[in-house]
């Protein structure tokens, strides 16, 4: 584990850019300061990483994940955890569901959590009732970031996703006047409406007093 944590700590430092780094904290509103590396070079350096020292096993990746999440100095760092939970040994993953969730919630920002959903798609797909519950669950709580990470868990689901599920996890939100959960059902409708577009005409037309216009236009940008 150290040893690849080590490798993508010395990865990223040594691909930094001081001149981009402020440009990148700054477009990202970030507390967090950046290196300067871009996303492709960043996951490179994780594969490469990786591939030099692959972990043991899946408990072995999990504490990797930790280490390069919990003890972050750089923004770069938490996408390298992040890009190192895609793959055939997280994927799908109902007991890591937590750390999931522990990532949405100390993130807190879009990135991190537009990145999560991701997983939360393929736990969809995997173990459909237990990860609805959770949405659910989601939907309904204070945390903002989280009721966003609920709305958008199944981007990318097409033909598979649980309209219903959808429904109920936009219910919720549609009152709200926070921005990221406005812009949440617009882009969940919007992809939905990829794979059907009848059925997002229809959840506007029937939620028209409640929709707010931005969640509107953002359904309806492609149809």
């Amino acid at each position: 584990m150290k040893d690849l944590v080590e490798g993508i700590r010395a990865g990223l430092r040594s691909a930094a850019d001081p001149e981009r780094a402020p440009k990148m904290q700054a477009y990202m509103k970030s507390e967090m300061p950046f290196l300067g590396v871009p996303a492709p070079a960043a996951r490179s350096i994780v594969t490469s990483a990786r591939r030099t020292h692959p972990p043991a096993d899946r408990a072995d990746l999990v504490a990797t994940v930790r280490e390069l999440w919990d003890e972050a100095v750089y923004r770069e760092e938490r996408y390298a955890a992040q890009h190192l939970l895609r793959g055939r040994l997280t994927k799908g993953r109902l007991e890591l569901l937590p750390l999931h969730e522990h990532i949405a919630v100390t993130g807190a920002w879009w990135d991190h959590v537009d990145e999560t959903a991701h997983h939360i798609a393929d736990l969809h797909d995997a173990h459909p009732e237990e990860t609805a519950a959770v949405a659910r669950a989601w939907s309904l709580g204070d945390h903002m970031w989280l009721r966003r990470l609920a709305i958008i868990s199944q981007l990318g689901r097409k033909d598979r996703l649980d309209t219903a599920l959808l429904t109920e996890v936009i219910e919720p939100a549609l009152p709200e006047s926070e921005f990221f959960l406005r812009k949440a059902i617009g882009w969940a409708l919007r992809e939905y409406g990829r794979t059907d577009p009848e059925w997002v005409r229809a959840y506007v037309a029937a939620h028209e007093a409640e929709l707010s216009g931005l969640s509107r236009r953002e359904a309806l940008k492609h149809l």
